[in-house]
């Protein structure tokens, strides 16, 4: 599967039971990155597939959360945000300072990378917060009823503007169209329909 797979793509690795980002290919195996970033990790190529919506989702909040849990703990470096180029320049200049070994470069780089983050990517942390992903179906509340109506457009220089008011069926609306249109000659409706929905958590 891999063959057909590009840098980027979001993949499900059964074996290790993680969703990660296809990377390359090395040698006979396939080279996956965790959601959100971290170290890359083997894959076999002919295991791996392409990651469920629900799994996408379910690896990006938990990349969401680690990254909020490391905010809050200063004494952790600071991981750059994935497609952010400030953070990207930072995260060079942290590299490139400890290469040098100038650990007060390295400290002033995370101070300077946290800050960044505070202001760009959510604002100071209040407290502990920890999002879930949580599914939800939409669907359409049996208990109210639905609610149909037309409006007449018909007119030269003007809509007429009359309407059916709302009613419980559209053959309720159609009647009322055709007596309008019996007594005016009127030929031309705007139709509307309105229902309400529920959000019912999936199990």
């Amino acid at each position: 599967m891999v063959e057909r797979l590009k840098p980027g793509a979001i993949v499900y690795d059964p074996q290790m039971c993680r969703v990660g980002e296809y990377r390359d290919r090395t040698g006979p195996y396939a080279m996956l990155r965790p959601i959100g970033g971290g170290r890359e990790w083997q894959a076999d190529p002919a295991q791996i597939r392409a990651a469920t919506q629900d799994e996408r989702l379910r690896a990006g909040v938990r990349a969401l959360n680690d990254r909020f849990r490391a905010s809050l703990d200063v004494t952790r470096p600071p991981v750059p945000v994935p497609g952010c180029a400030a953070c990207a320049e930072l995260d060079a200049r942290r590299d490139e300072a400890r290469a040098a070994f100038d650990g007060s470069a390295v400290t002033d780089a995370n101070v300077l990378l946290r800050q960044h983050q505070r202001l760009e990517h959510g604002g100071t942390p209040a407290g502990r917060r920890v999002f879930r992903y949580v599914p939800y179906s939409i669907v359409q509340d049996a208990s109210a009823q639905p609610e149909y109506e037309a409006r007449c457009v018909s007119g030269d220089e003007a809509d007429c503007g009359a309407t059916s008011g709302s009613r419980q069926s559209p053959a309720e609306v159609e009647e009322w169209q055709r007596r309008h249109t019996q007594e005016t000659g009127h030929l031309r409706y705007r139709r509307s329909f309105a229902d309400y929905a529920v959000l019912e958590r999936q199990s």
